[in-house]
């Protein structure tokens, strides 16, 4: 359910003679809004029944714009150079708020002229209002074309209207259309209707180059950072000085964007979200990578400089001076090169001289895991000889000089170092020399082979266990007690 049915089931629920003529009232006041509002909306087709263009717009014909006109006239010859007394009692002020605000209407009736164009000269040429978008252009080509729409494939004069792209697309579409030539009175109302936004706009343009003079005198912080042809073109388009002023940056940004349409072309060239301010020499002076950043800080300043106009803060433009070079240093900063990254050398190291550990232990120590001489025999190479491989397997790998000081070709056997010696202890010597008497030979006291064996060959019995043991109880089995490899002293208790 709606709004308008709810608040009418709880207008039907009243009783009485007294509510009647409420509801009454309630129905006619949601009539007038309803209808007030239908008329703000823009309806299809909706001036189609107005035979004139003066029925809908009546301001190029009123006494304000000739009024207007003439005191522009008058005061255009006396330039002042300062306003005595507070600027808004100043006259002049007051003519350039009224020919801002005029302007504002100018654009409005040539927007209402524009509609009324086209719901007329959409009956011959309907694709017209969708190739050409900008009203001015639509109605110079309009006029231009009339009731023969071949005139687009052979008229010079369109090239001072549209681009050559739109001129072809629009020389296509018109040897193409569907549309229907109008009757003489349609393309009279037509005419003069496309006449009248011309004069319209003349009118404009002779008001906007008298604020465009006085912009030193009114906004002169504004004009130091876009210019005077700029500062008066957005304040006719915001409105005057104050509306401006109370535009948030982004908003001042994209003010008097014109939509444009690529009409099948490329659009990589088109600068979309671009108004008055891209058109400042701040901006066209940047390099095309750092144009739109420059229209933003543009914007920025041109609002910040608005506000302080419309305050009169700085009548002699000083701030607005200040602002334009911030932009200007912003700009060289951002033009400048990275900086060139410095080589640093590496920082001296903290050798710190460590706590070396001495004495009789780590003497021993090093002596025992030194390197031995049959090591340094084998790590030492002769200059000018090939090297013994030591096997097929081990290719480049050889044993040096060893045995080769002597000249005999064999392995020399070094001497032992009793420093490097592995020490035995006392029941591991035992336990050598019980083996060694018991017929066990080792490789670890004596240089013998590890092959000896118990076993024995004899010429009568072949092969003989021969028990070690035995012999050696019988032959030398008392001696061991006082002459053997483990006997020790031995205390005699004497006879006295």
């Amino acid at each position: 359910m709606s709004l308008a049915d709810e608040l009418l089931a709880d207008l039907e629920e009243a009783v009485g003679d007294d509510d009647e003529e409420f509801v009454q009232s309630a129905l006619e006041a949601m009539d007038t809004s309803s209808s007030a509002t239908d008329h703000n909306r823009p309806k299809p087709n909706q001036y189609q029944q107005c035979l004139s263009v003066t029925e809908i717009a009546k301001l190029n014909s009123s006494e304000d714009l000739k009024t207007l006109l003439q005191h522009i006239k008058s005061y255009s010859g006396v330039k002042k150079e300062y306003i005595v007394g507070p600027v808004e009692q100043d006259p002049e002020y007051k003519l350039i708020v009224s020919a801002n605000n005029t302007i504002l209407k100018i654009e409005n009736e040539i927007f209402t002229i524009h509609k009324f164009v086209q719901d007329h000269y959409t009956k011959r040429f309907p694709e017209l209002e969708s190739l050409v978008q900008m009203p001015l252009d639509y109605m110079r080509t309009v006029q231009i074309l009339g009731n023969d729409v071949s005139k687009a494939t052979k008229s010079e004069e369109l090239v001072s209207v549209l681009n050559p792209a739109t001129i072809m697309v629009v020389s296509v579409s018109a040897a193409t259309t569907q549309g229907k030539e109008i009757s003489e009175s349609s393309l009279a109302a037509v005419m003069e209707a496309c006449d009248m936004a011309v004069s319209l706009d003349q009118s404009k343009s002779t008001i906007l180059n008298y604020v465009e003079s006085r912009m030193s005198l009114i906004a002169p912080n504004l004009s130091a950072i876009v210019g005077s042809s700029i500062a008066a073109k957005l304040m006719g388009i915001s409105g005057g000085l104050t509306g401006l002023s109370k535009m948030p940056a982004c908003n001042v940004q994209v003010l008097g964007a014109q939509k444009l349409s690529s009409s099948g072309f490329s659009s990589i060239a088109v600068n979309p979200h671009c108004g008055l301010v891209y058109q400042c020499d701040l901006v066209q002076n940047a390099i095309p990578d750092l144009k739109r950043k420059a229209a933003k800080f543009v914007a920025a300043k041109a609002s910040l400089a608005a506000r302080v106009d419309s305050n009169h803060s700085s009548p002699n433009g000083a701030i607005g001076m200040k602002f334009r070079d911030e932009i200007l240093q912003k700009l060289q900063k951002l033009n400048e090169p990275p900086p060139v990254k410095a080589t640093k050398a590496l920082p001296m190291p903290v050798d710190v001289p460590r706590k070396k550990r001495g004495g009789r232990r780590l003497r021993k120590m090093k002596a025992r895991l030194g390197e031995t001489d049959l090591r340094k025999q084998a790590n030492r190479m002769n200059f000018g000889e090939v090297g013994d491989e030591i096997d097929q397997t081990d290719l480049g790998f050889d044993l040096g000089n060893i045995g080769k000081s002597s000249n005999t070709g064999t392995i020399r056997i070094s001497q032992i170092d009793k420093k490097t010696q592995v020490k035995l202890s006392k029941s591991l010597q035992r336990k050598l020399a019980k083996d060694q008497a018991s017929g066990g030979r080792t490789t670890i006291r004596q240089q013998i082979s590890g092959t000896a064996s118990s076993v024995a060959f004899t010429p009568l019995e072949g092969l003989e266990i021969k028990n070690p043991e035995a012999a050696d109880a019988s032959g030398s089995g008392g001696d061991d007690k006082y002459f053997g490899a483990t006997s020790g002293f031995t205390s005699v208790k004497r006879i006295v």
